[in-house]
């Protein structure tokens, strides 16, 4: 039996099956499912009408192809405004979070400073402070500063929230980047900045392009400091549109669900552009001399 095994079960130069191989195997098969489970009720659902939704079991396909749900989506939650605004923010403050990032990991892990390393911890303590507590004190701050309903109220915070887990990965990067290529570079007249764009990035694209990835998907769909910062209707983002869809004495599943679809997509749709370089991020960690 062990010979006709599946060669990702078997032990590396033998034939027999490893079982812990197989145990992880099986945990991947179950979390996979988990996570698909919701994604196949939710496509499945935008595809019902109403009345259709509220009389068939959950999850039982479609009889008829119902794709009206997608243009009432995009109408009721006012897609051609609030995607343009997810778009705004996200694509503005996803690549100016990654270079103020990159700078500070640089200067923390390459330029002798005075007290870095307490800059250093004072950075990673930031990733330690739920955002959620900082709602009230920060609306109160960006209304003080008159930013509210701005795009420039929601990248600030963004930006502020989102920079410390990026120095402390890139930190990580650039502090086994082998000494002798910046130590080469001074010795030729190059400044730190010349250093860092001509020499760090360029070998940090793995790891940036994974950096890249998480933050848009986590600025794309992020709701709670949107609902707190834009309050306006007209600067919301495609998460808050969903709100549109919940009535007082129920929901339109349907066009709930076909908006929801409609909102995951392009976050789908840039992981798919850089997995190669998502997963070459995540391994990333050691370059040699």
């Amino acid at each position: 039996m062990s010979a006709t095994a599946p060669r990702a079960f078997r032990q590396l130069g033998s034939d027999r099956v490893d079982p812990i191989l197989v145990g992880l195997w099986i945990s991947l098969i179950v979390v996979a499912v988990i996570w698909l489970v919701p994604v196949i009720f939710i496509v499945m659902t935008s595809l019902k009408s109403t009345p259709e939704v509220m009389s068939t079991a959950v999850f039982s396909p479609p009889a008829e192809l119902f794709l009206d749900n997608y243009p009432l989506a995009w109408e009721r939650g006012r897609y051609t405004t609030t995607f343009a605004n997810s778009v705004i923010i996200t694509l503005i403050k996803v690549p100016v979070g990654l270079i103020f990032s990159a700078m500070a990991a640089y200067a923390l892990s390459r330029i002798d400073l005075p007290l870095k390393k307490m800059m250093f911890a004072l950075i990673l303590f930031g990733t330690m402070i739920p955002f959620q507590v900082m709602l009230a004190p920060l609306f109160s701050l960006v209304n003080k500063l008159g930013l509210l309903n701005t795009y420039l109220g929601a990248w600030l915070p963004y930006i502020a929230f989102g920079v410390p887990y990026q120095v402390f990965i890139l930190h990580g990067f650039f502090k086994e980047v082998p000494q002798e290529l910046s130590e080469a570079a001074i010795m030729d007249g190059a400044s730190h900045f010349t250093i860092l764009w001509r020499i760090f990035l360029p070998i940090s694209l793995p790891v940036l392009a994974a950096l890249f990835i998480l933050d848009f998907v986590s600025t794309w769909n992020e709701f709670a400091m949107a609902l707190v910062l834009l309050l306006d209707g007209k600067n919301w983002t495609l998460p808050l549109s969903l709100m549109a869809f919940q009535g007082e004495f129920g929901s339109d599943y349907g066009p709930l669900n076909a908006a929801i679809v409609t909102t995951v997509l392009p976050a789908v749709i840039v992981y798919l552009i850089f997995q190669r370089y998502f997963v070459g991020g995540l391994t990333a960690g050691a370059v040699k001399g």
